[in-house]
């Protein structure tokens, strides 16, 4: 992963020692950096000189036992080796890139205050506690170095799905290539146990993908001729020839690595108050420990070296770096535990927002219902004496040469083979009301009531059954022919979608959608939403969301989820986009602020778990790391308490609060 914020350039990067991206490291940031074999013989170095400390040649406060002179001035001399070269190996880099830092005007950062801390120790004989601020600032540097990698590892394990070759076949022979390099429309071949590297349709074969790297899903899927897949499915079992339809950099898997590896650039506010925090804390608390070394000495004669002591408490506790380190962890963890489940979030910000949602709102078809539309009832005139088989077959006739969904459905109903012989011609289309076409002569009409009504037909009737779907007028040569429900199946996940939202406090639920309002209306009764706004036009969709965004608190977040072209404006002006990602629309995805992989509408309410469970954890940091600063601040002030403390304060906070981030990462 790379990338910090770049989004505001008035947005300066944290000072703190404690980056761990590409973008805003440059090798001198590294000096202070130890491996763990150096860290592990400056601990053997810094134990040998503690032992030395107690033994019997010296006075419980380190004084030299007169007897003993000679033997103790030799392990004096020893004991002071062992505190330096410890001191060396883990100290000498971090004091180096301190001066570094503030020659570059960057005064207070973390290697500043360990730098000034230790030295200032040495400076009053307390070598063991000099050593100990050093060591124990590199064992929570290499820490928090490795809860960022496995973090980091949680996301990038996606990076697994890019295809490193393609099989292409041309010219009659196998070619292996980089996939970059194969063209639309050629045939790549795909053989078992291999990932799937570029988006296409199957033109033959038949075999059980695996889609749980992008979708979540555990359960391989079965695909056959015709059946559409994408770039990093893996072919469990037989051999497929796919037809490319989309361009390495245009495939799904280039959309999804490259959502995931712009993730980090948005800051959520949590983080981007953090950075103001760190400008503004680290410097005061510097002057107050300052004030705390020199003020009493001065105005009421108290011992110096005491005050500085206890000055150098403050200076060891004061850093932010479990806060810088934890927060941005916390978010990088809870990214990761949603793009395991198929959910993609493009930054932390959206994070953020998802975990405040109390208005749900849906686009209907592809999104709560399959978008794949069936024949559900056939009306034909009793009047006219047409059976159910001839209404089918005129209507197909009638949609022969269209693509719409509703013709597809029209022709995968009609099972009739000696109608393909029909003479079709002079097909028009009426907008917004349907088709004229002449079959064998005849005029043929399908479909709505304002196309009957504008051909003037006689004894047209409405389609008297309660239906959720779109009903297609027929007539032929102006007298009424009958009619044909064409229904949307909804999906088996939305009804159980929509009531764990509401479980999750979500306030209100609602239909958006161009459907018609019957048809919304039986969608929304059977699946427990609360508002439907029918028969909406893609620009009066967007004036919807903005009425629902007028009466919403400040506090509390609207999401929009839908999956076609024209719920892209939507998805933008929406608080939070929700696109249904596997079948949805480029623009859609592009819209989009969360991509839900396996078109599952109850993954939106994982994901509003998730992000619950990461604000969870950011606020449980942000206290407990400030709270328990603070109180060593004020134990410190008041002579209570040693450096000891202090060291718990910045190393031990800092440990917590990484196990604490951690935990998102390792949920299953």
């Amino acid at each position: 992963m790379s990338g910090h914020n770049h989004e505001d350039d008035d947005e300066e990067k944290i000072k703190c020692g404690c980056c761990h991206c590409d973008d805003c490291c440059d090798d001198d940031d590294e000096e202070g950096e130890l491996s763990l074999r150096q860290l592990i013989a400056a601990f053997i170095l810094f134990a040998a000189a503690l032992l030395l400390e107690y033994l019997p040649v010296f006075k419980g406060n380190g004084a030299l036992l007169s007897s003993n002179a000679a033997i103790a001035q030799s392990v004096l001399v020893i004991k002071l080796a062992l505190f330096a070269l410890a001191y060396i190996i883990c100290g000498k880099n971090v004091v180096i890139s301190a001066v570094k830092n503030i020659l570059r005007g960057q005064v207070f950062d973390e290697k500043f205050l360990m730098a000034v801390t230790s030295i200032v120790a040495i400076v009053l004989g307390e070598y063991s506690e000099a050593v100990a601020v050093m060591l124990f600032y590199q064992l929570g540097e290499y820490f928090q170095d490795y809860a960022v990698d496995k973090s980091r590892d949680s996301i990038q394990s996606l990076m697994e799905v890019r295809p490193d070759k393609a099989i292409v076949l041309r010219g009659g022979r196998e070619e292996v290539v980089a996939p970059e390099s194969v063209a639309v429309g050629e045939t790549i071949l795909v053989k078992p146990g291999e990932r799937i590297p570029l988006d296409g349709e199957i033109i033959e074969g038949k075999s059980f993908v695996d889609t749980s790297a992008l979708t979540g899903e555990s359960v391989p899927r079965e695909v056959f001729e015709g059946a559409a897949v994408m770039g990093g499915f893996v072919n469990t079992q037989g051999v497929l020839k796919i037809k490319v339809t989309k361009l390495f950099g245009e495939s799904s898997v280039s959309r999804i690595l490259e959502l995931v590896e712009h993730a980090s650039a948005r800051k959520a506010r949590a983080e981007k108050f953090i950075t103001r925090f760190a400008k503004v804390y680290t410097p005061l608390v510097c002057l107050a420990a300052v004030l705390v070394a020199i003020v009493p000495p001065v105005f009421v004669g108290a011992d110096w070296s005491t005050w500085i002591y206890r000055a150098l408490m403050f200076l060891v506790v004061s850093c932010p770096c479990a806060l810088v380190i934890s927060v941005p962890l916390s978010f990088f963890g809870g990214i990761g535990a949603a793009s395991r489940k198929g959910i993609l979030v493009k930054g932390s910000n959206y994070m953020e927002s998802l975990a405040q949602v109390k208005t749900a709102a849906f686009d209907k078809t592809g999104t709560l219902t399959k978008g794949v539309f069936i024949v559900s009832d056939i009306h034909p005139s009793e009047k006219n004496k047409i059976s159910r088989d001839e209404l089918i077959a005129i209507a197909t006739h009638a949609e022969k040469y269209s693509d719409h969904p509703i013709s597809k459905s029209l022709k995968a109903a009609h099972h009739c083979p000696l109608c393909e012989s029909a003479d079709i011609q002079l097909a028009k289309e009426i907008s917004g009301q349907g088709i004229c076409v002449k079959v064998d002569g005849d005029e043929v009409l399908a479909g709505n009531l304002h196309l009957m009504e504008s051909y003037k037909v006689r004894d047209y009737i409405p389609c008297q059954m309660p239906h959720s779907g779109t009903v297609v007028h027929i007539a032929v040569n102006g007298n009424y022919a009958g009619h044909i429900v064409i229904s949307d199946q909804v999906k088996e996940e939305s009804e159980a979608a929509i009531r764990e939202l509401k479980k999750l406090g979500v306030k209100k639920t609602v239909l958006l959608t161009g459907d018609n309002k019957e048809s919304a209306e039986i969608t929304a009764a059977a699946l427990g939403i609360d508002e439907i706004h029918a028969e909406l036009l893609p620009e009066e969709k967007v004036g919807a969301l903005e009425k629902l965004l007028g009466t919403a608190k400040k506090s509390e977040k609207l999401l929009f989820a839908g999956d076609g072209i024209n719920d892209a404006p939507v998805l933008a002006r929406a608080d939070i986009g929700i696109a249904m990602g596997a079948l949805g629309s480029d623009a859609a995805i592009e819209a989009a602020d969360i991509v839900i992989m396996n078109d599952n509408p109850g993954q939106i309410a994982d994901g509003i778990k998730i992000a619950r469970r990461t604000m969870g954890v950011v606020h449980q940091n942000i206290v407990f790391s400030l709270g328990v600063k603070f109180a060593i601040m004020i134990l410190a002030a008041l002579g209570i308490g040693n450096i000891w403390l202090a060291v718990f304060g910045d190393v031990g906070v800092l440990f917590l609060a990484v196990l604490n981030a951690m935990r998102l990462s390792f949920e299953k």
